[in-house]
């Protein structure tokens, strides 16, 4: 048999593999890079050129951000919209892109093995996009495509959730039921079973998995919202105009709407569409801050916008004040931001969350008094917001937490018994 087996976490801002020893059963490795692609505006001819990761940004911000920048991929796997993309005069589907993230992870991987493994557990979302059949099974497949281009041949997939709960596992000394909820970028998925310290490694475990289900709602939720409510303002969501003298109108709101979320610039790459913010700007009287919407389009800044609000995110994690700051090209923004203030900002995607919650503890007749455990895990599950839910909604119990960031890989890379079938 292979000696190796590959545990990843493909996830919506980092990506993560853990590799196990089948002969010694233990983890002897897991490797982390951001979900990030970047193609350089210049190619050379019949080459393909792109960077993953850490490079990813550090090319994309050398090369004043004029290159072909692709972040939340995950995102895209259940889009049905999404055929393909044209990059550097080459055809890319979802599948093409995301194998590109798993190819450099494997690559790390082999490397440090001396060996070519193809032998994976694949993570995934319980949903996808929520509870769509069809978008889920398409994503599927994709991601199963993109796992065969980056080269396995032996391909099982585990939900995300499980896989943390296995990481605890192998923490816990006495039979627990867990709940375990893993907050990602893209998701926030729920698991409910039973951990027993004395099962670590066993071929069946089908009977202690008593529950699953999942939401459409994470960390890009969170700065989406936050880049609405807050962001959008300095680059002229209430911009007023007059194309008819005396009859002033407020710019549409669904141009703003494209700058919350990566996917959604494309809107802004038709003519018609370029034209007619050139119309509202001349209209406004060259508002200065709408101003700052032409050159946030002109000059693809809205991956380093979305660093700066996922730096204000992250520092509302240990303070009850941040700065939301952001300086490049004439934009100017620096405003301080309460705890307070950003629960606000996020509440209606925290109220998803909870309504899901409640929903899933009553469909699958869950008594939160017979929970053991709750288990945390995944980069949202940090925010503050977050806590103060689990906290308020399960008083009785402590929040347990693994690393965020590697959990979830770990405990696929335990789910070899998905091979014996």
């Amino acid at each position: 048999m292979d000696r190796y087996l590959y545990g990843i976490d493909f996830g919506t801002t980092n990506s993560a593999l853990a590799i196990f020893d089948e002969e010694k059963k233990e983890i002897i490795d897991t490797i982390i890079i951001p979900s990030l692609i970047y193609f350089p505006s210049t190619s050379i001819p019949n080459q393909e050129k792109y960077v993953i990761g850490d490079l990813a940004i550090e090319s994309y911000l050398s090369d004043q951000m004029e290159g072909r920048f692709i972040k939340s991929i995950k995102q895209i796997l259940p889009r049905r919209s999404f055929i393909e993309t044209r990059i550097q005069n080459k055809k890319y589907n979802a599948s093409d892109l995301v194998a590109l993230i798993l190819k450099e992870l494997k690559g790390k991987a082999d490397k440090i093995i001396g060996y070519n493994c193809t032998k994976a557990v694949i993570g995934r979302p319980v949903f996808f996009d929520d509870d769509d059949t069809m978008k889920d099974t398409l994503a599927q497949t994709r991601l199963n495509k993109a796992a065969q281009i980056a080269g396995f041949t032996d391909i099982r997939f585990q939900f995300e959730p499980i896989g943390a709960a296995f990481a605890y596992e192998k923490t816990i000394q006495k039979k627990e039921n867990v709940l375990v909820a893993d907050l990602g970028g893209g998701t926030t998925d729920f698991t409910y079973l039973i951990l027993d310290p004395s099962k670590v490694g066993s071929k069946d475990r089908k009977n202690d998995m008593m529950a699953t289900g999942g939401i459409y709602v994470g960390g890009d939720s969170f700065d989406s919202s936050f880049m609405w409510e807050k962001g959008t303002p300095y680059f002229g969501k209430n911009t007023i105009y007059e194309a008819t003298p005396g009859k002033p109108l407020t710019v549409p709101k669904s141009l703003f709407a494209n700058i919350c979320t990566w996917d959604k610039m494309n809107f802004f790459n038709s003519l018609r569409i370029k034209k007619d913010i050139q119309d509202y700007y001349y209209y406004s009287g060259n508002d200065p801050k709408f101003k700052n919407l032409i050159t946030l389009i002109d000059n693809n800044l809205g991956y380093s916008v979305f660093q700066s609000i996922e730096k204000t995110k992250i520092a509302l994690t240990n303070n009850n004040v941040a700065d939301f700051s952001y300086t490049k090209m004439d934009i100017d923004i620096n405003e301080e931001i309460s705890l307070s203030i950003y629960n606000e900002v996020v509440a209606k995607d925290i109220e998803r969350i909870s309504e899901y919650l409640d929903e899933f503890l009553s469909i699958k007749s869950i008594n939160p008094t017979d929970i053991d455990s709750l288990f945390l895990t995944g980069g949202t599950s940090m925010v503050s917001a977050i806590q103060n839910l689990f906290k308020t909604k399960f008083p009785h119990l402590k929040i347990n937490s693994g690393d965020n960031f590697k959990s979830v890989a770990k405990g696929l890379a335990y789910s070899g018994y998905l091979f014996e079938d």
